[in-house]
């Protein structure tokens, strides 16, 4: 395939993952169809269908998409903050995040509802890379109890969503 059109089937790609994190944000995974994401993304369905089998494998390229901002963000944190501000900056970061991603949280919260093996793995994976990350960088800046500072760091993170979606600042003490 030419370069551009490389270019354009992966920027297309792209667009329907991000169509689909808002319709799913939105209207909820189980209500929302594959329609819908197509109609968002001013494409037709079975343009969908070429990139992504099924509304699940769709679920799971958002949901990777939105695990890789988070990593991303915090490994630009780690690399560039001093230890005595890394957690600060982390908190920060992840703010911003809600901020600018919300419909990305919101994928990922709902997510977390959903028994299905395959998305509850991608839940675990993602979870699992963002706590090995948070551990390694709290250890490394020689962060007392690094283990107990990773996990209430990852719950005030959880915090934080559910101040985000139910519009309760006051849950982050604000």
């Amino acid at each position: 395939m030419p370069k551009d059109k490389t270019a354009a089937s992966v920027n297309r790609k792209n667009e329907i993952i991000a169509a689909a994190i808002e319709v799913f944000a939105e209207i909820g995974y189980f209500k929302a169809t594959t329609a819908q994401v197509a109609e968002r993304a001013a494409i037709s369905q079975p343009y969908v269908f070429k990139f992504f089998a099924t509304k699940e494998a769709l679920l799971l390229a958002a949901l990777e998409v939105s695990w890789a901002r988070i990593i991303d963000a915090f490994r630009q944190v780690i690399a560039s903050a001093a230890s005595d501000r890394l957690e600060a900056e982390l908190i920060e970061a992840y703010d911003q995040l809600l901020l600018e991603h919300k419909n990305e949280t919101l994928l990922q919260m709902q997510a977390q509802t959903i028994s299905d093996d395959t998305i509850r793995k991608a839940m675990r994976n993602g979870f699992r890379g963002v706590q090995g990350m948070v551990l390694e960088a709290f250890q490394k800046a020689g962060f007392p109890n690094a283990e107990e500072r990773t996990t209430i760091f990852l719950a005030k993170g959880m915090l934080c969503n559910i101040s985000m979606a139910l519009a309760m600042p006051e849950l982050k003490g604000i």
